[in-house]
């Protein structure tokens, strides 16, 4: 089986793949001071609860965004898994993509890989979103070549920005409100929360298509908080919660020496 884990700025999530199908999936917060030992008598344990055994695990591969992550999460798969893992944007792994942007080097791990899954799985051109710690929108091109693409302050970060900024408004929960004109100073904040968000979103889509000349541009959605706008805007193509793990799974194949 195949351990892949995603490191990002919020969460670290591993899943485990047989083929093509999850064995498992667990997420744990991103703290990068949390050692080897550490993951491993959290992940071991989960996965004894599903039956799985650490030496059914024969390769692995990390992406992350957090650099100070890697080592021990390197060290996991090495002393527990008995496996030197595979590691994107490192080692040459080819990702089988161009990065046309002007520092290659810059883009991050999880957004290539959305860009390889997006379009093994949906062709091109298109727009990925990720709704992460920020929200990204990535571009790829026919040819599935990562373009560019736009970095937004993620919807939680919004959020905690007025309630720490402002001494009055409270922390509140994401949602959808069931009006866009509040009554109260919650209901209020929600709206804005949501539907700015989703007039953002919109935005910057229809910005994209007319730059790059294609208003037939698909748009995959990816990340934990896809599912809150899916029913409120109708510029979303698919829905792929797994995107950036599949693109892991490819990289693997594409790579693993025999």
């Amino acid at each position: 089986m195949l351990l892949a884990i995603n490191a990002n700025n919020t969460n670290v999530k591993f899943a485990l793949f047989e083929g093509d199908e999850t064995r498992g999936e667990w997420r744990i917060s991103t703290t990068a001071s949390r050692t080897a030992d550490e993951y491993a008598v959290w992940l071991t344990q989960l996965m004894a609860l599903g039956g799985l055994a650490p030496a059914a695990v024969d390769g692995a591969i990390i992406a992350t965004v957090v650099p100070a992550a890697l080592f021990e999460l390197k060290l996991l798969c090495r002393k527990y898994f008995s496996c030197d893992p595979m590691i994107v944007g490192e080692g040459g792994a080819d990702l089988g993509i161009r990065v046309l942007i002007e520092r290659p080097e810059d883009a991050g791990a999880d957004r290539l890989l959305n860009a390889v899954a997006g379009h093994r799985h949906y062709g091109g051109p298109l727009i990925v979103v990720d709704f992460g710690t920020a929200t990204s929108f990535d571009i790829v091109s026919e040819d599935g070549d990562f373009v560019g693409g736009i970095i937004a302050p993620g919807v939680n970060l919004s959020v905690e920005a007025l309630y720490v900024a402002a001494a009055k408004l409270p922390r509140i929960a994401i949602e959808k409100p069931a009006r866009v004109i509040g009554k109260n100073t919650v209901s209020a904040m929600r709206s804005g929360v949501f539907w700015g968000y989703v007039g953002l979103i919109e935005g910057l889509i229809a910005r994209v298509r007319a730059e790059y000349g294609r208003p037939d541009m698909k748009v995959i959605v990816t990340g934990g908080l896809a599912p809150l706008f899916a029913g409120s805007t109708d510029v979303f193509d698919h829905i792929d919660p797994d995107l950036t793990m599949k693109g892991l799974i490819l990289t693997y194949r594409r790579n693993r020496t025999e």
